[in-house]
Parts: structure tokens; C-alpha cells; sequence
């Protein structure tokens, strides 16, 4: 093929040039700027973004296809972007040359979380580079940097990585708990032990219910279904190509299915719904997978090393987020809760509730180790704590002299050097409710009436000024523990202008604006979209 080009035809009328997978990849980087891996033509055939054409035992794809899709997909984003948001996006900090495994590295995927910042930027702010459009540095290695809306801890751990102190502060103690979490030394070897035992013990109360029985039986009827009705790649490049109305055909067969599904729990006599719903986890969850939760957090009350209990509380709390009775496509933000097999959307198919959390309390178990691992070959011996308390009114050196009297000898020494945060949006996220079966599960106290900004205040005019205050009284008080010469970086999406009025009131200026793109928010929201770096000084 290298010399001699490969025609077929789809049908009698249309000849269509045809490339090897490995060939469509060098193709399509050249016609994209970007590199396109093999890997990445094998996603387009999988899920029917292109048609798969076989000839004489190998795999090749249509160069019209390829085309179609990367001029449809592709296109010229900064353009477009900027012509919706202003010719002012600096889309040198939209980061979109890190990969996805580069914006989550090693214990920044601890755990999902709403709202949190890319690593990459935070490091950009508070590293020592200068270029075009960072003229200045704002922090050196040994200073302290403040985030007063901590989250799930970015700030700390990219502080940690370029040798500054930190110190952050979140109302939620499920927040302070992930943060610290991140930042924490181990004993791996003791984590392993315990995990390992605690998988032994789970596997054997599973294997001795008939619910094992039940899903090994229920997940291999699912899969000739699947096959049957909706076999990889043909079904998904028949929708593609408007050839099966997926809403009408999906309900038939999702609809035939649950009629299997009823009698194999009737036969096993598997108890699907909580006899209560009276907290998110009695609601949220499958009987067999609450047992199982529950379970698993009586194991953990009984280590004694606090360090080691917290870290495995996270893989708890990571492993029960994924195992919601919730589809696929609504994990991130829940509707009703699904009991019952499901025409997923995500993977185009039927997809069945789970009946173990052994898959991914492994998963994550495993996953959490290593990125301990990654994380520590990169860690500097720097100082970094997350604090839970109000903002608005902590005394910051006080909590510091009682938890990290080291910590404190330094901010007493030179002071905090600035803040790096991204305060919570107007209306947009309530924090405590993103995280609610942890709250209920491990009994943390909550606090949601202390939230600035929250999604049940909303967005009108009372909740602005609320915001407004809420923030600038922040300021003020951390303002205390600053250096005279201090820098404030606040991340926003200020579509209220609300950012010059809280200045103001915080005694600042606001002397630079970083506009940047953000890229892929979510799966379901990739419009154009954009924040603002906000720098703000001493008035």
C-alpha cells in the first residue's frame, strides 16, 4: 500500500480511497496539526465515528470518512472560540497540548471533584518562568502561598511539587480530608496490608451470598444480548448514518430485557430497593452494594494509624461515587435513581446496575497506591496543610501553631506571600451535596449554610451581594497573614462583573486579567467557555 493506492466501494456508486489503521493515523495527524495515534483511529472504528471496511484479513478505513469526521469534529476552535468570547482569550493557557492523564496526574485523581482547577495552572502562576504574557515572578521556593477555598487540594500538591509551603482552608471537612489526603506521607506497605485484607474478607462475604450467583448469571445473558442486538461497531455506525432510530429501538429491547432481568431477582430473591430513604446513601444505592459499603467502613474503623484510615476512607468514598444506582451518562450529575438495566447512551447498548463494589474498590485501591507512588518521587520537603474552617473568620496562625508548629515558625518568620485559589461561582455548585454519601457514610458534620455562593442561594441579586460580601470578607481576613508586597490570584468566571466591586471592598486592585479557555469542562458540556485569572494587589 505503500506505492499503490487501495480503492473499494461501499456500493455500486461509491469508489472511497481506503487507508490501514496505521496509515489513517499518519494521515490524519498530517490533516489535524495534531498527532492521532493508531489508538486513536481504533476508538473512531469502536464506537462507529467511521466505518470499518475488511480486505483480505486486515482493517482499513475510508480517507472520505476520516475527513468528514475531523472537519466536523476538529475545525478551527481558537477561532471560533474567539470570535464568541473575545479576541482577548489568551489561549496560551488553555493547556490543551497536556493530555488528559497530564491535567490528572498522580494524586490529583485521588478522588472526583466538581470544580477543581487543572494542576497545569496553578503551576504556571506560581512557578519561576517568565514569557509574553507572565512578566514577573510572583513566588520562590521557600515562601508560603494561601488557598482560603482549598477544595480538593490542587494548590497544596502543585505547591508541594515546586518546593512552597502551603496552607489551605475549606469549609467542608470532606474538602480538608481529600486535600490532606493528597498531601500526606505513607507507609505504603501498611496501606497494602490493610487493603489486601479487606479485599479477602469482601470477596468471601460475596462469594457466600447467592447475589454472586445471581450477577455471574445476569452478566452473561446481558452480554449475548448485547451481541445480538446491538453488536460493535455495526449498530453504532447504523445510527451514524441515521439508519435506526435509537429512542424506539432502544426502549423495545431495553423493555425485553427487563423482563429477563425481573425473573432472575424473583428466582434469587435479591433485594434491590432500602427499606428507607431517609439520606442520600439509603436512596442512592442498591441494597447489596450498601451491605457491602458498610461492610467495608467497619474494617476501616478498626485501623489504627490515622493516616493510613483517611487514605482508605478515600478509596471508600471513590468506589461508592462510581456504584450509584445512576446510568453511565448521569454520574456526574444524578437524576432518579436506576434499579434496572438500561439502554446506556454512553456505550450504546443495555448496561445493568452493579451487585459488588469489589471491581472497583480493587480498581481504586490499586489506582490509589500508584499514584502515591508518582507523587512521591516528586515531592519536595516543604510544608503543606489543609485547615476546615469559615474563611471569613479563622485565625490562621493560631490553627497553624496547634497543627504544624513548624508551618507556623515560618509564617511568623517571613509571612504568607500571596494567595492562589478559585473561589466558588455564583449559584453554580453546592459543595457539601456533591459529596453527600460520604457525609452520610462516615458521619463528617456539614456545614452548608457557611458555603459562599452556593447553588440553592441561586443567582439573583440577594445571592450576588451575598457573594460579594462572602468573598471580600475572606480577603480581609487573610489580608492579616499576607507580606506587604503580596500577590492575589483568583480564578473566576466573573459573568456578574461582581470581581471589581469585591476588590474594592477588599482594600485591592485589581492590576492584571488572565483570560484563558477552558477545554472539555465536562462530557456533555464542550461549548465555548472561558475564566479569568484575576491579580489583585494592595490598593
Amino acid at each position: 500500500m505503500n506505492e499503490a493506492k487501495l480503492f473499494l466501494f461501499d456500493n455500486e456508486d461509491d469508489q472511497k480511497e481506503m487507508l490501514s489503521i496505521k496509515e489513517a493515523s499518519q494521515w490524519a495527524s498530517n490533516f489535524t496539526g495534531k498527532k492521532v495515534t493508531i489508538s486513536n483511529i481504533s476508538y473512531l472504528i469502536q464506537y462507529g465515528k467511521v466505518k470499518k471496511y475488511d480486505y483480505n484479513g486486515n482493517v482499513f478505513v475510508s480517507i472520505n470518512d476520516l475527513e468528514n469526521y475531523y472537519n466536523s469534529f476538529n475545525g478551527k476552535r481558537e477561532l471560533l472560540w474567539k470570535q464568541q468570547l473575545g479576541e482577548d482569550l489568551n489561549w496560551a493557557l488553555s493547556f490543551e497540548q497536556y493530555k488528559e492523564a497530564e491535567t490528572t496526574k498522580h494524586v490529583h485523581r485521588l478522588h472526583p471533584y466538581k470544580g477543581k482547577f487543572i494542576p497545569q495552572l496553578v503551576e504556571y502562576f506560581l512557578d519561576s518562568h517568565i514569557d509574553n504574557f507572565k512578566k514577573e515572578v510572583y513566588f520562590q521556593k521557600g515562601d508560603v502561598v494561601l488557598d482560603p477555598f482549598c477544595g480538593s487540594g490542587t494548590t497544596l500538591v502543585q505547591a508541594n511539587e515546586l518546593g512552597i509551603h502551603a496552607i489551605g482552608i475549606d469549609i467542608s471537612e470532606f474538602n480538608t480530608l481529600i486535600s490532606n489526603c493528597k498531601i500526606n506521607k505513607y507507609n505504603l506497605y501498611q496501606i497494602g496490608k490493610e487493603i489486601d485484607q479487606i479485599t479477602k474478607k469482601l470477596e468471601l462475604l460475596f462469594a457466600n451470598t447467592p447475589i454472586k450467583e445471581f450477577d455471574e448469571l445476569l452478566t452473561k445473558i446481558l452480554y449475548d444480548f448485547n451481541n445480538e442486538h446491538f453488536p460493535v461497531p455495526e449498530y453504532k455506525y447504523k445510527l451514524h448514518r441515521g439508519e435506526i432510530d435509537e429512542e424506539q429501538y432502544s426502549k423495545k429491547k431495553e423493555n425485553e430485557f427487563q423482563k429477563i432481568y425481573y425473573n432472575l431477582v424473583k428466582k434469587y430473591n435479591v433485594q434491590l430497593k432500602q427499606k428507607k430513604e431517609e439520606k442520600f446513601i439509603d436512596k442512592w444505592y442498591i441494597q447489596p452494594i450498601r451491605d457491602e459499603i458498610e461492610f467495608v467502613k467497619k474494617e476501616i474503623e478498626t485501623i489504627n494509624d490515622e493516616n493510613t484510615k483517611s487514605i482508605i476512607k478515600i478509596i471508600l468514598s471513590r468506589t461508592m461515587r462510581s456504584c450509584r444506582a445512576t446510568t453511565h451518562s448521569d454520574l456526574a450529575t444524578l437524576k432518579n435513581p436506576i434499579i434496572t438495566p438500561y439502554y446506556c447512551t454512553k456505550h450504546g447498548k443495555i448496561c445493568k446496575p452493579l451487585f459488588t463494589i469489589i471491581k472497583w474498590w480493587k480498581t481504586y485501591s490499586n489506582d490509589t497506591i500508584k499514584r502515591i507512588l508518582q507523587f512521591d518521587k516528586l515531592r519536595t520537603n516543604t510544608l503543606q496543610i489543609c485547615l476546615t474552617g469559615d474563611s471569613r473568620t479563622i485565625d490562621i496562625l493560631q490553627e497553624i501553631e496547634f497543627k504544624l508548629p513548624e508551618l507556623a515558625n515560618i509564617i511568623k518568620e517571613r509571612k504568607i506571600k500571596g494567595i492562589f485559589s478559585s473561589p466558588p461561582y455564583v449559584g453554580l455548585i453546592d459543595y457539601h451535596q456533591q459529596h453527600a454519601y460520604a457525609y452520610d457514610l462516615f458521619g463528617f458534620e456539614r456545614k452548608d449554610e457557611l458555603e459562599i455562593g452556593p447553588l440553592f442561594k441561586g443567582q439573583g441579586k440577594d445571592a450576588r451581594d451575598s457573594y460579594i460580601e462572602g468573598i471580600s470578607h475572606v480577603l480581609l481576613n487573610c489580608k492579616k497573614y499576607l507580606a506587604v508586597d503580596y500577590n492575589v490570584f483568583l480564578v473566576a468566571n466573573d459573568k456578574y462583573n461582581l470581581y471589581p466591586i469585591i476588590a474594592e471592598k477588599s482594600g485591592m486592585k485589581i492590576v492584571n486579567l488572565f483570560k484563558r479557555p477552558v477545554l472539555n469542562r465536562t462530557e456533555k458540556d464542550k461549548g465555548a467557555y472561558s475564566e479569568i485569572i484575576f491579580h489583585l494587589k494592595e490598593k
